[in-house]
Order: C-alpha cells, then sequence, then structure tokens
C-alpha cells in the first residue's frame, strides 16, 4: 500500500497544481500497480517508494525550465513513460513525444496516458535514432551515456529558443559523473536535485543540461 505521504511531498514541492494535476498524480500510482502486474516495467522495490524515485524524479526537470505552452518535448527511452508521463501532467499546454524500443512498455504508456485523459502525449515504438521533427528539448533518465544521447538528438533540437533556457538536452543522472561528463566532451550544465528535494534518494541525483548544436 503506498504511503499517503509520498504523494503529499508531490504536493508541497508543487503548491500551485490545480484539481485535476493533482488527481492525475494521485491516479498514477494505481495504474502502473494494476500495469504492474501484468507487464513488469518498475521494479517491485521502486513501487514501495513510487512517488519518490519515479514522480519527483522525473519532475525534477520541472525546477530546470518550465516548458511554455505549445513547446515540443521528446522524451527518449522513456519505459514506462518516465519522465515524461509526469512532466506532461505538469505542463499540459506542452506537447510530449514519448519514443522506447520496447514494445510492451510503450503499450503501458499509451493506457496510462488515455486513462489520465493527457491530449498531449504521443508514445511511440522507437528508436530514438529514427524519431522526425524537431522538439525544443529533448529529456531522457537513465537511457546511456551522455556524450551518446548527445549525439543521437543534437540534430532533431529546433535552431530557435523561446525559453529562458536555450534548446537543448535534459538528462536525469545519479551518482558520480566525472567520467562520462570528461567523455562526452561537451559543454554542460549540472544541476544537484539535492537543491530542490530534501530526501536521501537525491543526495546523489542530477539533472545535466546540454544546449543544442547543429
Amino acid at each position: 500500500m503506498i504511503s499517503s505521504a509520498q504523494l503529499t511531498h508531490v504536493y508541497k514541492y508543487f503548491p500551485d497544481l490545480n484539481d485535476r494535476q493533482r488527481n492525475q498524480f494521485a491516479e498514477l500510482y494505481p495504474l502502473y500497480q494494476q500495469w504492474n502486474e501484468r507487464i513488469n516495467v518498475i521494479s517491485r522495490k521502486d513501487m514501495d517508494n513510487f512517488y519518490e524515485r519515479h514522480v519527483l524524479h522525473s519532475l525534477g526537470i520541472a525546477r530546470v525550465v518550465s516548458f511554455l505552452p505549445d513547446a515540443r518535448v521528446l522524451d527518449v527511452g522513456t519505459g514506462g513513460g518516465f519522465p515524461g508521463i509526469p512532466l506532461a501532467i505538469m505542463f499540459p499546454q506542452t506537447q510530449f513525444r514519448l519514443v522506447d524500443s520496447i514494445g510492451k512498455k510503450i503499450k503501458v504508456v499509451q493506457a496510462v496516458a488515455k486513462a489520465l485523459k493527457l491530449d498531449n502525449v504521443v508514445a511511440t515504438q522507437q528508436r530514438a535514432e529514427k524519431v522526425k521533427g524537431s522538439f525544443d528539448f529533448v529529456v531522457t533518465r537513465a537511457v546511456a551515456r551522455l556524450g551518446l544521447l548527445h549525439a543521437w538528438t543534437r540534430k532533431k533540437l529546433l535552431p530557435v529558443s523561446r525559453h529562458e533556457l536555450p534548446n537543448g538536452l535534459l538528462c536525469l543522472k545519479g551518482g558520480d559523473l566525472t567520467d562520462e561528463l570528461a567523455e562526452a566532451n561537451v559543454p554542460y550544465r549540472q544541476y544537484a536535485l539535492s537543491g530542490y528535494f530534501e530526501e536521501d534518494f537525491f543526495a546523489t541525483k542530477s539533472v545535466v543540461y546540454v544546449a543544442g548544436s547543429r
């Protein structure tokens, strides 16, 4: 049984959510619990900390940038829908494209988006390299090393930026990134999530941002 305190933490960090958003976040856990019994998209251990390790973690990106209405965001390797689904709830007027190469995971994402009436989400089974179109931002979580992600996505970014943060790649990362960042050999900014969320889980978590380049 999920702790109601976990959901309360989402509301604490994001107090301006409207009733529809609050209800959608509340519906996430039972939806994923139901699907997890059929298709294992989230580990059993992580389901016990669902709102902390999946929802709040995804929303770390919302602490770095507020997506504008009609902005286009690509979630590469979305898995069960993270970070894309929580971000789509947070930014209902932003258009999200969620892609993953594993069909059963996309089936779950499509079902969750439909149940929540997230009209701003399109989920497809597709590899990142094959995605057509251009986007304001690309977001990812635990998909690949930064250099590879940058190579996959840098040509998919729109050349003209409308946000205060220039168009680019936003990666949720954890642990010691020293070698990975050096290997990527690209200019970056690193935002420690411990500066936004007080839970111990976020002590080693960060958002790594790389501005777009053609």
